[in-house]
């Protein structure tokens, strides 16, 4: 693999993005989840929603979609069994999604001229159609 194998203090194994995005195949197939790599190459005949599942997430952050499941208890202790690292913390920001900000639309106030002159020119309008309709009419 190429890179400087990193440990931290504690002994944990760091693996760089660059490292991780290479695990995207049939031979190796590596994910992340909330910052910890697992290694699910022998894992992809047996899970239970396909190998497609894992393989799309192949290389990158699965954190989202393995959340979005709602993986049993079960699934969470099997998956600590896969463990082979965590990603390094130089490259934890290069996969956090960018913070949601709602989108709020400022309130278009009316000018004082759509509220008074627009109005007055629909009035103008129907009392012309009137006098123009009841002069004909006589």
């Amino acid at each position: 693999m190429g890179e400087k194998e990193e440990k931290s203090p504690a002994g944990v194994k760091y693996f760089r993005l660059s490292e991780i995005e290479k695990q995207n195949s049939f031979k190796s197939t590596w994910i992340i989840i909330h910052n910890k790599v697992y290694d699910v190459t022998k894992f992809l005949d047996e899970h239970p929603g396909g190998e497609e599942v894992l393989r799309e997430q192949a290389g990158g952050n699965a954190t989202e979609s393995f959340e979005d499941v709602g993986h049993s208890t079960d699934a969470r202790e099997m998956a600590s069994s896969m463990v082979i690292g965590e990603l390094h913390p130089d490259d934890r920001d290069k996969i956090s999604k960018p913070v949601e900000t709602l989108v709020t639309t400022a309130k278009e106030e009316a000018s004082w001229w759509s509220n008074l002159i627009i109005p007055t020119l629909v009035a103008a309008i129907v009392t012309l159609m009137y006098r123009v309709y009841t002069t004909n009419s006589e």
